[in-house]
């Protein structure tokens, strides 16, 4: 168990504030094969079996989201906030916490989360998806650190953020935070991934249990 309190949060996206993960969401609109070979890298991917840089620019050219799938899924992601999550934000900025999203999703569609939940996009972190005159796909941002395996700890480790710091997440590249915060909190209220779980300092199930350990 960590000690008490925390003065700033940084808090993944896909599976822990919100209840899916966003490229996959995309694959499956697709159907087929697609769907199932985007799930199966991600998952992969977030249990540490392969990498995240070997896998990312995959998944992306596989789904092709086009300006439009990037609004749905960024309504998708607003409809499944996680229980509780809004009001704890809230009350964790009342308190003068800060807290930082940090994710390896589509920036684009996690804008409109953070400005749901009052989070200004200067404490968004994610990777941009880039579109062509007519609304296409025309790529991403792929020297994004957010697209390796480690990337998160170099953003965590760029950010100015007042200490005590809390990381929390669900995924391998999440839990890659850890040497540059002073505690990670492995997030089960979606998914339960055990090699994150036994390699955490402590572990959340609902943001009401987030909310105590950073108030404590």
């Amino acid at each position: 168990m960590t000690d008490a309190g925390f003065a700033s949060v940084i808090l993944d996206v896909d599976s822990t504030l919100c209840g899916l993960e966003g490229i996959d969401w995309l694959a499956e609109q697709r159907g087929g094969d697609t769907g199932a070979r985007v799930v199966e890298l991600t998952d992969r991917a977030m249990r540490g079996d392969i990498a995240l840089d070997a896998v990312y620019g995959e998944r992306l050219a596989l789904v092709h989201p086009s300006r439009n799938e990037i609004a749905a899924l960024a309504d998708a992601y607003i409809a499944s906030i996680a229980p509780q999550a809004a009001y704890v934000l809230l009350r964790l900025r009342a308190a003068g916490k800060r807290v930082v999203l940090v994710s390896g999703g589509l920036r684009e569609a996690i804008l409109p989360v953070a400005d749901r939940l009052g989070i200004p996009s200067g404490d968004v972190r994610a990777v941009s998806v880039q579109f062509d005159a007519n609304g296409g796909y025309a790529g991403f941002d792929s020297s994004s650190p957010l697209t390796t395996a480690t990337g998160k700890r170099n953003i965590a480790e760029s950010l100015a953020l007042p200490r005590r710091i809390l990381a929390v997440g669900d995924g391998a590249t999440d839990l890659a935070m850890r040497p540059a915060v002073d505690a990670f909190a492995a997030y089960t209220g979606f998914v339960r991934r055990e090699s994150v779980v036994t390699s955490a300092d402590v572990v959340l199930s609902s943001f009401d249990q987030l909310m105590e350990l950073v108030l404590a």
